[in-house]
């Protein structure tokens, strides 16, 4: 590509200050010299249509194999948009969030199956906006190797994704722009050297990226992200809460006396995410506990997951889940179910429970020895949730069962340490649940409620899981 053509680019860019000088606050807090705003193209159509034609020869000379295009939302879209039609490439579009109705697709368009997608970015930082959209694209069979970018910042962006197996292909970097613009005495030698060594002292590192293991196994995305695509309106309120409270820890009370659950609650309570019981343990249940236990999800906003594992056929499983002693359907925001029943037991409580905005999850793994919930077993767990995604929303599991982020993946018998109780409860560490195997959230009981310091143990487990998270999404 020509050199004079590049230069002609960024200059017209600067003239429509889509790339600006001085002192900027960025998304993340950080104080930057430099401001790229890449938005105010879609008013320039000349602009446009010489960046879309740029980018198509930056796409033909990367040699990338690929049949369709998806630009990364927003500013992305009418760059690939100019593309697809220009060049006849078929274009996919990726949503921000799932329609509630309809296709409910996260994708639009029409693709095959196993496709490959040419990703389309206006700029990269950090490569995380990149990284969203692959895998909103992996969601959907669409497998991605390259991508295309306008700018890089040159801030460790190529090499973040190339950790993750993508390929990035840039137009112009940051540095080539400040020597553009230098040349031309757009800016002088004082901005160029400070924008150099802001840089330098802000890249994202690869080591942040190596961190996490090849065998690294769930959704790259950030809860905050899942929070927008998800369908579910319960999967939404979780992630929300996940992101705001920076815990993906759930607690598991198994005391048998409702004081000593509601003292523990009300400790740990700002820590967890959830609050998971067994009601059926209290020696002493009365209405009021339900009544008690909601005032303190309340007050330190977090769901509460009554670990019933329903398993009956679907006329039972209904009584079961709203009449009785307990009322469950009443109190509790989050129930489970195993799949041996066939659909009939989630159609049951889903009756019951989706009116109310309750949520289940199905039993794919358990963490005991010898647990006969693998296999086949576990497959038909996988194709019921997808069957009814309005009510189910993940799975007790050991590991990532189904690469979709909009299902979460709880996993039990977590500990610090890993090992095997005398009755044949197997230990994993947080690190190996969350990285590892790809779950989302840790389950801890005895970790928590039988420590010295309860309080101190919920904040390590919430630390511990919170950090594996962090280092699988490549933060």
């Amino acid at each position: 590509m020509a050199l004079e053509e590049k230069r002609s680019l960024v200059e017209k860019l600067f003239e429509i200050q889509a790339i600006k000088f001085g002192d900027f606050t960025l998304k993340s807090g950080i104080k930057s010299p430099v401001y790229i705003d890449l938005r105010v193209i879609v008013s320039y159509p000349e602009v446009m249509k010489q960046i879309s034609d740029m980018l198509w020869q930056v796409a033909l000379e990367s040699k990338s194999d690929f049949s369709v295009i998806c630009g990364v939302p927003y500013t992305a879209l009418p760059i690939a948009s100019c593309i697809s039609v220009s060049h006849n490439i078929p274009m996919v579009m990726r949503r921000k969030e799932a329609k509630s109705y309809g296709t409910k697709r996260l994708i639009e368009g029409v693709f095959s199956l196993g496709s490959k997608c040419l990703v389309i970015e206006d700029v990269v930082t950090s490569g995380s906006s990149v990284m969203e959209t692959v895998e909103a694209l992996a969601s959907a069979d669409l497998h991605v190797t390259d991508a295309i970018v306008l700018l890089d910042r040159f801030q460790g962006g190529k090499e973040m994704l190339q950790s993750k197996g993508v390929k990035l292909h840039s137009l112009v970097t940051l540095p080539e722009v400040l020597d553009v613009l230098h040349l031309k005495v757009k800016i002088d030698q004082n901005m160029t050297e400070k924008v150099r060594e802001f840089l330098s002292a802000n890249k994202f590192t690869p080591s942040s990226a190596k961190s996490t293991p090849p065998t690294s196994k769930g959704s790259k995305l950030s809860f905050e992200a899942r929070a927008g695509i998800a369908s579910n309106r319960f999967s939404k309120r979780l992630f929300k809460i996940m992101h705001e409270k920076k815990s993906n820890l759930a607690v598991s009370v198994d005391f048998t006396n409702c004081e000593d659950v509601l003292n523990l609650v009300d400790k740990v309570g700002p820590h967890v995410c959830i609050v998971k019981t067994h009601v059926d343990i209290l020696e002493d249940f009365t209405p009021e506990f339900p009544k008690s236990l909601k005032k303190l999800a309340e007050k330190h906003n977090f769901v509460i997951f009554e670990d019933r594992k329903f398993a009956d056929i679907g006329n039972t499983v209904k009584n079961q889940y709203c009449k009785g002693v307990y009322h469950i359907v009443e109190w509790a925001d989050l129930i489970n179910a195993h799949v041996v029943p066939g659909d009939g037991v989630i159609n049951g409580l889903k009756e019951i429970g989706a009116p109310l905005d309750r949520a289940c999850l199905l039993i794919g793994e358990m963490s005991t020895a010898g647990s006969l919930a693998t296999g086949e077993y576990t497959k038909a767990a996988v194709e019921m949730a997808k069957t009814h995604q309005k009510f189910v929303i993940g799975f007790i599991s050991l590991s990532c069962l189904v690469d979709d982020p909009q299902f979460i993946h709880m996993t039990p018998g977590v500990q610090l340490n890993a090992g095997q109780d005398s009755l044949g409860q197997q230990y994993l560490t947080p690190s190996d649940v969350i990285i590892n195997r790809g779950s989302d959230i840790i389950i801890v009981g005895r970790g928590i409620y039988q420590a010295q310091d309860p309080v101190k143990a919920a904040v390590d487990f919430k630390q511990a899981a919170f950090n594996a998270y962090m280092t699988r999404i490549g933060n």
